[in-house]
């Protein structure tokens, strides 16, 4: 059995897998971020949840490292799975895919390509939000001079930084912060670049076809 071949039956079998960790590591990070009142015990609890969902995300890299049989050049190759295990809170954008596998094993027809294009860049954009907003807010809340101090906060500046509005209103204060700030900025510009891509992709085919079926002369 060739490499490839070997990568695809592992990607294949571990994907509900890798999809339930991802929404385990977020669910415990987000109960820990924003319970305050938790007891310590619990709040070990999640946080033993994250590390060992993390632990998880590490296995699946190195084991796909393995069978890629590419060596260092793995890495390269394969940058934003690097991304991903560095920061893992974009790991649960891999729930995303969780509907295209399962309309896959069941034989069922999947969306137009425009329609899952959208569909993926809402719900990517859902995921990437709330991740987003949990993170700056851990970052953001206890600062000194934070305008951010409270989840609601977040959210408002998580949606219109995505959006590429930037009030201005509220903006984060710390390096962290900014580093994540500067995250969901690029993740904005890019979501948005393929839904409009693919939105203008759609209306070219509706006029071109439109075009098509209009009689000669008319």
């Amino acid at each position: 059995m060739d490499d490839d071949s070997r990568t695809a039956r592992w990607e294949y079998r571990t994907e509900t897998p890798l999809a339930a960790a991802s929404a385990l590591f977020l669910t415990s990070y987000a109960i820990r971020v924003l319970g305050h009142g938790l007891p310590e015990p619990w709040r070990n609890v999640c946080l033993a949840v994250t590390l060992v969902a993390w632990a998880v995300f590490g296995v699946d890299y190195a084991v796909r490292w393995r069978l890629s049989g590419q060596g260092p050049r793995f890495v390269r190759t394969h940058w934003l799975d690097t991304v991903v295990l560095a920061l893992p809170l974009l790991r649960p954008l891999r729930v995303v895919r969780v509907y295209e596998s399962v309309q896959r094993r069941r034989g069922r027809p999947r969306l137009a390509l425009h329609a899952r294009v959208i569909t993926y860049a809402g719900l990517s954009v859902s995921l990437l939000g709330f991740a987003g907003a949990l993170a700056v807010y851990q970052q953001e809340h206890a600062a000194a001079d934070a305008t951010i101090r409270t989840f609601g906060d977040a959210v408002w500046w998580t949606c219109a930084t995505l959006a590429t509005v930037g009030y201005g209103d509220v903006a984060p204060v710390t390096a962290a912060g900014r580093v994540i700030a500067v995250g969901l900025m690029a993740c904005g510009l890019a979501l948005l670049g393929a839904v409009t891509g693919s939105f203008s992709s759609w209306l070219l085919q509706v006029f071109s076809s439109e075009e098509d079926e209009r009689p000669p002369g008319s």
